[in-house]
């Protein structure tokens, strides 16, 4: 097939509907198929509060359907008339979708996306503009549900109330709008070098609306704790690896049943890239494919259990696969983790050095721009972060490991810049002297 005629952000929009629909099918084969319902009102009906395992709570197929559920208000959102899917799209559907495995639910995304879409109506911008804020907004949704269902006492679940399902829309409302206003200046903070750049304005809202909603007002803030299931891995490893197998075919195929040009995006600097656009929306299905095969097995090879975190945590990093992440840059992230893992004292596959890996994926610019090298070290210094972050924020954001990307890149990019020359630096370098 033709690469010309092939238009980013039809391509995108048919690969998350053919997600969507795989979570529903998902939904339907899966052997508690008879309990879905009743475990997706479970978990409309449970703190989200991170980390709280869906498959736990809400059971193999109440999970998925939710997924499916979410997966479809998203689409939906991307039909608003003058909408275009991009790079930047695909992370904010993916990362949806994704926490639809350990805490987002239909419910608590709704005041969340509402804010942002009430920040372009101020702002009289078009609707289509606020599509991807709306999405990015739901990484704060477990407050959302604290309001709706305990808050201001962490010890009782006293259930949608009037005041309380006031109060969670309010708060909504307040994210989606805050999210929409910082959105655009986080890439100028970290300069582009962490893929998860919606983290910075989602943590830092997160730390301040803990502050307020707990602290001044003397609230306990409700202790953060891992609510885990033994595992799925069978169902987790089939579901995914076919999906990924079918996406990498996919691409194959438009791109004219070959691999053309996919060598020359695996040794792309991926800083403020979009594969789609760069080069075309066939290599950038293709690398979504064979990045997701990378990050299944090297979380197989880790021994990792397959919770709904765990197969969560794999779409949210496959939401970089579109936009700098591939199978050759995240290798240094990945050592750098499994080095860290020798002195450190959580192993490689504890649960939240697992979700941590995932995001510290965010990190592969830092290794376009400035080698392996720097990238094994930047994963090392991720891992031995990303577990002290979480009281900042109360475990209320979803994003803690990109919020811990961002503060690394806030940290570490001046140092670079100052006694390293980046590969384009070099480039540049070389060039003038030829």
């Amino acid at each position: 097939m033709n690469n010309a005629k092939l238009n980013a952000s039809k391509v995108l929009k048919l690969l998350f509907w053919a997600f969507t629909a795989a979570f529903l099918i998902g939904a339907f084969l899966a052997s508690d198929r008879s309990d879905m319902f009743a475990g997706l009102g479970r978990l409309l009906n449970y703190p989200a509060q991170v980390t709280k395992d869906s498959f736990l709570i809400g059971g193999v197929s109440g999970t998925f359907l939710n997924a499916a559920l979410v997966g479809a208000v998203c689409c939906l959102l991307m039909c608003i008339p003058g909408f275009s899917a991009n790079g930047t799209t695909a992370i904010a559907y993916l990362l949806t979708v994704g926490f639809c495995f350990w805490g987002m639910n239909i419910l608590n995304i709704l005041p969340c996306m509402a804010g942002a879409f009430l920040y372009a109506a101020v702002r009289r911008e078009k609707m289509s503009s606020a599509v991807n804020f709306a999405m990015f907004a739901t990484g704060l949704a477990p407050l959302v549900t604290e309001m709706f269902l305990r808050y201001p006492s962490p010890d009782t679940i006293h259930g949608y109330t009037a005041v309380s399902v006031c109060l969670g829309i309010f708060i909504g409302l307040l994210i989606g709008f805050l999210t929409a206003v910082g959105c655009g200046h986080a890439p100028n903070v970290h300069k582009g070098y962490s893929i998860y750049s919606a983290a910075l304005p989602i943590g830092m809202l997160g730390f301040v609306l803990r502050a307020l909603l707990y602290n001044t007002l003397g609230n306990t803030v409700p202790e953060i704790k891992a609510e885990l299931s033994g595992g799925f891995p069978v169902i987790c490893n089939t579901f995914c690896v076919v999906l990924f197998v079918l996406c990498a075919a996919a691409g194959f195929w438009l791109n004219g049943n070959s691999f053309r040009g996919y060598g020359k995006l695996l040794m792309d600097q991926c800083h403020k890239v979009d594969f789609s656009a760069k080069f075309s929306p066939a290599l950038a299905l293709m690398n979504v494919g064979f990045y997701g095969l990378i990050i299944m097995l090297y979380y197989n090879l880790i021994g990792a259990t397959w919770t709904g975190v765990t197969i969560g945590v794999v779409f949210c990093m496959l939401a970089t696969g579109v936009s700098g992440s591939t199978p050759l840059n995240i290798i240094p992230i990945m050592i750098g983790y499994w080095l860290m893992s020798f002195p450190g004292a959580t192993d490689i596959n504890a649960q939240a050095i697992v979700v941590g890996l995932c995001f510290a994926s965010g990190l592969t610019p830092v290794v376009g721009q400035y080698g392996s090298i720097v990238g094994i070290f930047a994963g090392a210094l991720h891992y031995s972060l990303v577990t002290s972050v979480p009281a900042m924020h109360g475990g209320f954001v979803f994003y803690n490991g990109g919020f811990t990307c961002c503060l690394l890149c806030i940290v570490i990019i001046p140092i670079l810049e100052k006694f390293l020359k980046s590969k384009s630096e070099r480039l540049e370098a070389k060039a003038a002297k030829t």
